[in-house]
């Protein structure tokens, strides 16, 4: 082979790479807590577990993995990216505070075909903006370009959350018992769940993403591309009033498997939902899409959050005090139902 080939030949632009990087650490450093240990030009994220006034006596460090979905897919076709990153950081650290941990630190993984300095700066400041709204540090990330791998115009995510419990307050589902009630926190929409059906339904009925909605009082992709709600900080505020009294006995994040799939991986052997119907609001948008798809229920139920984003199974004495703290952090929330025998 006689011809030279550099490799931005083949894809990958290095100085565009390095633009893209320097744009970055001030976002990043918007996010960091006292506990960050700054390491310029390292390899790794530093973090102190113990430092001003956060002992543990027991600590136990819990994880948590995920990504959007196919809501980038909406993302891209509408050209808005400066939410999705909320989204994925409320998919790991909703799923983290479920076993009573405080949200520590955040990494982010983002890969695209092509560098865009500004796709990936917008991705980077919605990351940054749900890492600000859960308390966690954004301490690392990687940006992967990957010519040939993915379309032009689209890109993947992934996020990585640690966090903390102390070993004696983990909440695990272990101390549910009979007539136990059921609260549900209110999501914010759609989340990050069912896009591949609610897609295929607004795609077969014609339906244009920047189209206004009248079911919906706004275009279909402002309704669908609504963030997910991030619950951390009110729900560690409740478990800081109710754990020391048992008062919240189990935690369940209302993602794909709907409600009943959810809550049911936390309840103790010989104990099940019983769910109170027409208990909360269904949001618009659900309602929409059913009619839409022509979607039985049993299958609304089984994708979407159905207006439902958390549910916290709580001790019948404790539960009007912790709805009540709910509705002091303006969280609205429903009585749900209890825990019966099975």
């Amino acid at each position: 082979m006689t011809q030279k080939v550099t490799y931005k030949d083949a894809g990958v632009d290095l100085d565009i790479y390095a633009k893209s990087m320097s744009r970055l650490p001030k976002l990043a450093a918007g996010t960091f807590t006292s506990r960050v240990m700054r390491l310029d030009g390292g390899f790794a994220g530093l973090f102190r577990l113990q430092q001003d006034g956060k002992k543990y006596d027991d600590p136990v460090l819990v994880s948590c993995t995920d990504g959007v979905g196919t809501k980038l897919k909406l993302a891209c076709a509408a050209g808005k990216h400066n939410t999705v990153g909320i989204d994925l950081v409320a998919m790991s650290v909703n799923d983290a505070i479920c076993c009573g941990a405080e949200p520590l630190f955040f990494l982010d993984y983002v890969a695209m075909p092509k560098d865009d300095p500004d796709l990936l700066e917008a991705i980077v400041a919605g990351i940054a903006d749900g890492c600000k709204q859960s308390g966690a540090a954004l301490i690392g990330g990687e940006t992967a370009i990957m010519p040939d791998i993915y379309r032009a115009g689209e890109y993947d995510l992934a996020g990585f959350c640690v966090g903390v419990a102390e070993r004696s307050k983990i909440i695990d589902g272990k101390l549910i018992q009979i007539g136990d009630r059921l609260i549900g926190v209110a999501s914010s929409g759609l989340h990050s769940n069912g896009f591949s059906l609610a897609r295929r339904v607004v795609g077969l009925a014609g339906i244009k993403g920047a189209d206004m909605v009248p079911e919906l009082g706004r275009t279909a992709f402002d309704a669908m591309l609504e963030p997910t709600r991030i619950y951390v900080k009110p729900i560690l505020t409740i478990l800081n009033e109710f754990v020391a009294n048992d008062g919240i006995r189990g935690i369940a994040h209302i993602t794909g498997g709907g409600l009943e799939e959810n809550v049911n991986r936390i309840l103790p052997t010989g104990t099940r939902l019983q769910i109170t119907p027409d208990s909360w609001i269904v949001p618009s948008i659900f309602h929409w899409l059913q009619k839409l798809g022509n979607i039985d229920d049993h299958e609304m139920s089984r994708v979407f959050n159905m207006g439902i984003g958390l549910v916290l199974v709580a001790k019948p004495k404790s539960f009007d005090a912790i709805r009540q703290s709910l509705d002091t952090m303006s969280l609205e929330n429903f009585d749900l139902g209890r825990i019966v025998e099975k």
